[in-house]
């Protein structure tokens, strides 16, 4: 039988895995249950007459992130890890397109890019060797 337990991070690399997956976890919470705080975060608005337009915020953004994040969090695993630094890299590589192409110059632009490539790199230098 097998026994199912949380797997803690036991080195500094596997913290900063574990850190990018505690914040992909957060991130989806609060997509999940502020789905309209969530969406002006992100610039966009539900009507209020369209309540069904909030179940794509949940499922598709706080969903998502939140199992993603909950499955590199209990398995520990490093093709998982570095699964989440990909999607990360690519959300990072989906804002770039939108500076060059969108001229979305906003300060919301930049930071979404840094934290992007933040919580990219995190699972990545674990992953890749970088740290241990």
């Amino acid at each position: 039988m097998m026994e199912l337990a949380f797997p803690w991070p036991m080195s500094s690399g596997e913290w900063l895995a574990w850190s990018a997956a505690a914040a992909t976890i957060a991130f989806g919470l609060f997509a999940m249950f502020m789905p309209r705080l969530a969406l002006r975060l992100f610039r966009l608005q539900a009507s209020a007459e369209r309540a069904e337009v909030l179940a794509a915020p949940r499922a598709v953004i706080g969903g998502f992130h939140v199992g993603f994040g909950l499955a590199a969090m209990l398995l520990a695993q490093p093709f998982i890890y570095l699964a989440l630094g990909i999607a990360w890299s690519v959300a990072a590589f989906g804002c770039i397109i939108s500076l060059l192409s969108d001229g979305a110059r906003a300060l919301y632009s930049w930071v979404f890019l840094a934290l992007s490539l933040a919580l990219s790199a995190l699972p990545l230098a674990f992953v890749l060797g970088f740290v241990s």
